[in-house]
């Protein structure tokens, strides 16, 4: 028998045994700065996500702290926040796909600094499309891309 392959919508609603809140060791602490971390759940990434308002922005950090603070964490996971903000991306485009007009608006959540994240369905080209339409402008340092005056813009 074939292995299938989730969709992009089933890993987002896969859980597994997340959110759940860690305590580091001692390596660990000293890397994330933190005696315990929070991890999300791919749809509570999701749900932060889908709070933000057109004409507004967030970032992985600002949701790392929402999570971090929902569970009583010293921080949130960089790492699995980003996995689930990009699994979030595809997922909204797949649903576009299959006909949903209201999907996650992932475009409004930039890397840190404020960043465009090249990883996410169509790279820096249609982030960057759907934040000038939304009035954002959009600064290129390098091969980079980032929000002008993003900061205030955040929730």
């Amino acid at each position: 028998m074939a292995h299938k392959t989730k969709t992009w919508n089933e890993k987002l609603n896969t859980a597994g045994d997340l959110p759940k809140v860690v305590k580091l060791n001692d390596k660990q602490r000293a890397k994330f700065k933190a005696n315990t971390l929070a991890i999300p759940s791919p749809i509570e990434v999701d749900e932060l996500m889908r709070a933000v308002l057109k004409g507004n922005l967030t970032t992985i950090n600002s949701m790392r702290e929402k999570i971090a603070k929902r569970y009583k964490a010293d921080a949130g996971c960089p790492i699995t926040t980003g996995i689930f903000a990009w699994i979030a991306s595809y997922a909204a485009e797949e649903s576009r796909d299959l006909g949903k007009k209201r999907i996650t608006p992932y475009w409004r959540t930039l890397k840190n600094g404020g960043e465009l994240n090249p990883k996410y369905p169509g790279g820096i080209k249609q982030q960057s499309e759907a934040l000038k339409s939304e009035g954002h402008s959009i600064i290129t340092k390098g091969k980079r891309s980032f929000v002008e005056s993003f900061e205030k813009k955040l929730v």
